[in-house]
């Protein structure tokens, strides 16, 4: 596998411009697929532009400014995807969550420093375990074990605290929950589930909404109740 990527065979999710270097940095191997993520150096560079050179970057990364989920980011081919958090220490001081903007392209949302150390996970996976426990597997590659009697199914969504994964809340795919679309033609909007639709074939199940419109079930992250848990909206159309 080769460690750059043509700016033109770039994914359209990323917010670059169409024109410039001919080689970007392709995202390295990690918890996100390549089309859903954008590696850490051009966040820092294009971006927040908090730097002007990958030298740069590879110089504020060294020094342990910059975290990725809570971690110390190490490696500046890291692919930062959807509800990932980003935080600079001082002087920079700042937090982001990366979500998709109205156009499907990742984006940097400011959030509280609060919110630096939880992020929600949208289960993907459940399998069963040794010792009578169960497997959780989130969108961003994360397994958690719990109990066998946990309520969590494939579709809900969790809070949990980073980097050490404790989950901190639960929010199930149900009526009335708030969720945001992260794919289709409304992507990048919060909108209030109806139903879900369970279709007894190939083709995926559909989620509807109260606001008169439907898509797939892989589409639908929950994120609250009544609000959202976390900072999702604030800035999602820039």
């Amino acid at each position: 596998m080769t460690f750059r990527l043509k700016r033109r065979a770039a994914p359209r999710s990323w917010t670059i411009p169409r024109k410039g270097t001919k080689w970007l940095k392709r995202p390295g191997p990690g918890p996100h697929a390549q089309d859903q993520s954008i590696p850490l150096l051009l966040v820092l560079r294009d971006l927040r532009r908090v730097v002007q050179s990958a030298r740069e970057a590879r110089i504020l990364v060294r020094s342990g400014s910059v975290r990725v989920d809570g971690s110390v980011a190490k490696r500046l081919d890291r692919g930062l995807g959807l509800m990932d958090t980003l935080s600079f220490a001082a002087p920079l001081d700042a937090h982001y969550r990366v979500m998709k903007n109205r156009r499907g392209k990742l984006a940097l949302i400011p959030i509280p420093s609060t919110e630096a150390s939880v992020k929600l996970g949208r289960v993907r996976f459940k399998h069963a375990a040794k010792g009578g426990r169960v497997e959780v597997t989130l969108h961003d590659g994360r397994n958690l074990l719990v109990p066998a009697n946990s309520p969590f199914r494939v579709g809900d969504s969790v809070k949990i605290a980073v980097p050490d994964q404790k989950v901190v809340e639960h929010l199930p795919l149900a009526p009335g929950a708030l969720a945001y679309v992260s794919g289709g033609s409304h992507v990048g909007e919060l909108a209030r589930v109806d139903r879900v639709e369970v279709r007894n074939s190939s083709a995926p199940n559909l989620v509807h909404f109260k606001e008169g419109f439907s898509t797939i079930k892989e589409y639908v992250f929950v994120v609250g109740q009544n609000a959202p848990t976390v900072t999702v909206a604030e800035g999602v159309d820039r």
